[in-house]
C-alpha cells in the first residue's frame, strides 16, 4: 500500500510539473497570451496608419487641390506670378 501511495504521489508531482512548467503548460499559455496582446496593439497601429494612407490616396485621386497643397508644403513650389515670403523668427539666446 505504501508503494502504491508513493507511486501516486510521484505521478501527481510529475503531472503538476508538466502542467505548470512543461511544454504547452500554463507558463507558455501566459507567454503566448502576452505576445498576442502585443501583436494586437501593433496591428491596431498599422490599421490606423493604413486607413490614413488610403484617405490620402483618395484625396490625391479626387482633385488637384490636394496635389497642389502637397507640392507647396513638401517641395516648396510656388505658382507662376506668385511671390513667396518666408518669415523667420529671431533667435533667442
Amino acid at each position: 500500500m505504501r508503494i502504491f501511495a508513493l507511486v501516486l504521489l510521484i505521478l501527481l508531482g510529475w503531472l503538476q510539473h508538466t502542467l505548470w512548467l512543461g511544454k504547452n503548460g500554463i507558463s507558455d499559455y501566459y507567454t503566448v497570451n502576452n505576445e498576442i496582446d502585443v501583436q494586437r496593439q501593433v496591428n491596431e497601429k498599422l490599421h490606423t496608419r493604413n486607413a490614413e494612407m488610403f484617405a490620402e490616396i483618395d484625396d490625391l485621386r479626387q482633385g488637384l487641390d490636394a496635389i497642389e497643397e502637397r507640392a507647396r508644403h513638401e517641395l516648396g513650389m510656388v505658382k507662376e506670378g506668385e511671390t513667396f515670403y518666408r518669415i523667420i523668427g529671431e533667435e533667442s539666446h
